[in-house]
């Protein structure tokens, strides 16, 4: 199938809002989404359920499942139903992430480890980013790994992705990606913990560094009760605190790419935020304000978990897998760096705390 067979966003098109083809796409019927949709929620279901069986990772099952069907993405009648999934429903799941963060956790957090993560998170990125060319990789797929490594993994890359966009990172690129942090971050939790212990770390220490360099949040919060319960409430608060950096960050990243002026561009694109981006913050305020009922709350993170799911589903699904064979060892370069870069400096702000 031709890269051109396939309705792809289009490059400047920096938060998968805006057409800019001289043409209008087609108007789609409700019909059209659903082919797409029902095999993505069929590949979804099972990745929960080997997940739920077999204590695997949900996220690594769901990019495992959907790269093993990708071949329905050839018949164009599932386009609609997957753009839907890998767009929209990422979007809504972000938002409702909002639910968890209030900015009682950040004063709970304290200034001191508060500011130890916003230089984390920074120097992550820029590390990843400046070392790609060592690798002879380009920056945009490292500001990809960068990011998503330095703030909670396959979410974040996945609202990143639709900032940057398949024209600066292609499609196979950011599957190996999604790949490759959902294997480290899972590695992280196995390992991250005995380290810890091996390292006679307390237990708020050992918190701190298993909630500042693992990528999932699940597996964040996992990892810090494997190691002490008092250790998991600390890695909690850490992780949930990363994830409130996910707007900050892709604001940066969006003024830094609206502003970039790269060739290619055809004219200057607004800078302004997503709708997701927007919409997690209202309701990060809201929870902040007037704390969201513990049932709404379990409610709006079994959301988030299952639309995250679904789009990594349907983007593994959209995937052509004779192109990953095009990716050499160096593309894992950047994953390598920005886990190596989160694990070092936040075992050194663990320790300085």
């Amino acid at each position: 199938m031709r890269a051109s067979d396939y309705d792809w966003p289009m490059a400047a098109d920096l938060y998968g809002e805006m057409q800019l083809e001289a043409a209008p796409p087609a108007k789609r019927k409700w019909r059209d989404y659903l082919p797409g949709a029902f095999v993505t929620a069929i590949a979804a279901l099972a990745a929960a359920w080997l997940a739920d069986h077999y204590a695997a990772p949900i996220v690594l099952m769901g990019l495992l499942i959907g790269l093993s069907m990708s071949f329905l993405s050839q018949d164009k009648r599932t386009h609609a139903g997957l753009d839907l999934m890998s767009q929209t429903a990422l979007r809504i799941g972000i938002v409702l992430v909002g639910a968890r963060i209030t900015a009682a956790q950040l004063a709970e957090l304290g200034p001191l480890p508060f500011a130890l993560l916003v230089l984390i998170m920074i120097a992550v990125i820029v590390v990843t980013v400046a070392t790609a060319r060592l690798f002879a990789q380009e920056k945009h797929a490292a500001l990809l790994a960068g990011g998503a490594t330095a703030i909670c993994g396959a979410s974040a890359a996945l609202a990143l992705y639709s900032l940057i966009g398949d024209k600066r990172v292609d499609q196979a690129r950011f599957t190996l990606t999604l790949v490759g942090i959902t294997v480290a971050s899972a590695l992280a939790m196995t390992l991250y913990p005995v380290l810890a212990a091996q390292l006679h770390l307390t237990d708020a220490q050992a918190g701190f560094l298993i909630g500042a360099s693992i990528h999932d949040v699940a597996q964040a919060i996992g990892g810090g009760f494997s190691f002490s319960p008092q250790a998991g409430e600390v890695a909690t608060i850490v992780k949930l605190t990363r994830v409130a950096l996910l707007a900050p960050m892709l604001m940066l990243v969006a003024l830094w790419l609206g502003r970039s002026g790269e060739p290619g561009a055809t004219r200057r694109i607004p800078l302004r935020l997503p709708w997701f981006i927007l919409g997690f913050l209202a309701v990060a305020a809201v929870n902040s304000l007037v704390p969201i009922p513990k049932p709404m709350q379990s409610v709006a993170a079994t959301g988030a978990q299952a639309l995250l799911l679904l789009a990594i589903v349907a983007t593994a699904m959209k995937a052509r897998l004779h192109l990953l064979l095009d990716q050499g060892w160096r593309s894992f370069a950047p994953i390598v760096i920005a886990t190596l870069t989160s694990f070092l400096l936040s075992l050194a702000a663990a320790l300085a705390l």
